[in-house]
């Protein structure tokens, strides 16, 4: 059983100032306690999600050298495919045993940013894939805009403190394939134990075992939405700027018993990032006497390219 508590967003989005206020005292609680919550009534439609899977799994069946061809280099990964093994958690040297996509930012009104950002890559070979990428895309971001509304209000700030932080972040949307595993690996998992970098994150895909994260004991807890479902967890920035009152939670992929070894899993998180230039300074809210400034001050953009280093993306 997952321990991971459920939410609906459209308790937030109700007109009724007790249903929003619920959602408010609930999500908060959750991502005090453990960092995770699975959550219903988001934006998304079963039709778009099931186009969205019949795409990327479209894409990861392509060959290898096809593939290969959206690597893109000089980019830290950012935007386009990502190969095998490519990626490693921090402090380790293995390789995760995934392969993934990136679809970036798609800015509206900002000239500095279109050029800032790299420019999202078009597969030729599936005419619908970059469309239902968008789509996805705007859809999640919604979603985590109402989201990070009510931590705001959790968090005793206004309401819309992060709508202009988000706006044109320089958020991913990140189709992974984990393929089958057809040799014994060699300390690698589908994903090592790592926190996120980004404010949130909301997962696609999270329906089955695999995803694992650890509570303040210490044990691994299986994290499982239901069908209709997002997890979502803090991400290292939020938890920065909270001064650790929201948890950025370390979680994991692991591999899947050996009668499993011959599937593939797929999941899509959504990695909601602000702009750069959004400070990480600790909220003084979040300040006292029991829980002193834990983090120097940072921007958003500067910490990034701290965490890529770290993972291998980025070469010093």
């Amino acid at each position: 059983m997952s321990l991971v508590p459920s939410v609906d967003l459209t308790d937030f989005l109700s007109e009724d100032p007790k249903r929003k206020q619920k959602f408010i005292n609930e999500i908060g609680k959750a991502f005090e306690e453990i960092g995770f919550v699975a959550l219903g009534g988001h934006f998304l439609s079963d039709e778009l999600v099931d186009s969205l899977y019949a795409e990327i799994k479209a894409f990861f069946d392509l060959p290898d050298d096809v593939k290969d061809g959206y690597q893109i280099e000089g980019i830290g990964g950012q935007r386009g495919y990502t190969s095998f093994g490519k990626e490693h958690a921090k402090g380790r040297k293995e390789g995760d045993l995934k392969e993934f996509w990136h679809f970036g930012q798609y800015v509206e009104d900002n000239d500095k940013l279109e050029k800032e950002y790299p420019a999202n890559v078009i597969v030729k070979e599936l005419p619908e894939f970059n469309k239902v990428g968008k789509e996805t895309y705007k859809m999640l971001e919604k979603t985590a805009k109402y989201v990070l509304r009510a931590l705001a209000l959790h968090l005793n700030l206004d309401e819309f403190y992060f709508d202009n932080f988000i706006k044109n972040g320089n958020s991913i949307l990140r189709p992974i394939h984990y393929p089958p595993i057809k040799t014994e690996p060699k300390n690698a998992v589908r994903a090592a134990a790592h926190g996120d970098i980004n404010l949130i994150t909301l997962l696609m895909g999270a329906h089955g075992k695999g995803l694992q994260v650890q509570n303040h004991e210490g044990e691994w807890v299986d994290a499982i939405a239901k069908p209709d479902e997002l997890m979502i967890n803090v991400g290292d920035m939020l938890s920065r700027l909270t001064n650790n009152k929201l948890l950025s939670t370390i979680h994991q992929v692991v591999n899947p018993p050996k009668e499993l070894w011959g599937t593939s899993r797929y999941s899509v998180p959504f990695f909601m990032h602000p702009v750069s230039e959004m400070p990480l300074n600790c909220l003084e809210n979040c300040i006292d006497d029991e829980h002193p400034k834990l983090y120097e001050d940072i921007t958003a953009g500067e910490f990034l390219h701290e965490r890529l280093i770290e993972l291998g993306l980025i070469k010093k």
